[in-house]
């Protein structure tokens, strides 16, 4: 089937710089990054303030390991571009799965939801803590689909634990920031995921796509800003690729 590659870009607003970054001592910050259609807003609006940031990638949720390594080698392309320092985390999935035993059932926002919270913050607070940072923040935060107020009780925990780190919970949604969120994903052709990340969620869509219809998840297959699906592992800017939407 003959498509038409992407000839223009959407109109994006100017990056915003955040509030003044507390405690105010250090502009050097630990970016706990969950994917890049999170974190490019966050990433973008860090550089536009002049921090120094780098970014620590430690996402054992999320589930199948295909889907582990798509979303973080689209991160780590993505700092490249812009030249930011990547850490890359362990993919601990038998701990996790260990953390999650008794929470199967829990519904997204509930204490499953906590728990990984708390183990993927608590490991970037150490790697603060063992390379000099003060402070910390997440991109978990930005989501919509996310409490904010639970991802920000358990970062302030995990950095609660070291001396002289702190966690920052700057409301990344607002000023801008979800707008922006979504304007970045369009125009780098961000993998667009339809579930969280970890298998209970994948479950938990996919019964929820069942009652409505819905065929299942393809994982791997849409890109923000691009119609249609692409074969797993072709690139949104190939002269192949289907149609651009606004």
């Amino acid at each position: 089937m003959t498509s038409t590659p992407p000839t223009t870009r959407p109109k994006l607003t100017p990056p915003r710089t955040p509030a003044q970054l507390q405690p105010g001592a250090t502009t050097r910050v630990l970016l706990h990054s969950c994917c890049a259609p999170c974190s490019g807003e966050i990433m973008e609006a860090l550089s536009a303030s002049r921090i120094d940031y780098t970014i620590f990638f430690y996402n054992p949720n999320i589930h199948p390991r295909d889907e582990y390594e798509l979303r973080k080698n689209e991160n780590i392309a993505f700092a490249r571009k812009n030249g930011i320092p990547f850490f890359d985390g362990d993919y601990d999935s038998p701990e996790w799965f260990r953390r999650a035993k008794g929470l199967e059932m829990e519904p997204e926002r509930g204490a499953r939801c906590t728990m990984c919270f708390d183990m993927r913050l608590e490991r970037a607070a150490l790697f603060a803590h063992e390379n000099g940072f003060q402070v910390m923040t997440s991109s978990l935060a930005i989501s919509r689909w996310k409490n904010m107020a639970q991802v920000n009780g358990c970062g302030h925990k995990a950095a609660s634990h070291y001396d002289n780190l702190v966690y920052w919970d700057f409301n990344w949604r607002k000023g801008g920031g979800s707008a922006r969120q979504v304007e970045i994903a369009k125009r780098e052709h961000f993998y667009k995921q339809e579930y969280c990340g970890c298998v209970f969620s994948l479950r938990d869509s996919n019964a929820w796509r069942a009652q409505k219809g819905l065929p299942p998840i393809e994982p791997g297959t849409l890109r923000y800003g691009v119609e249609g699906k692409l074969a797993v592992g072709e690139s949104a800017s190939s002269p192949l690729t289907k149609k651009e939407t606004p």
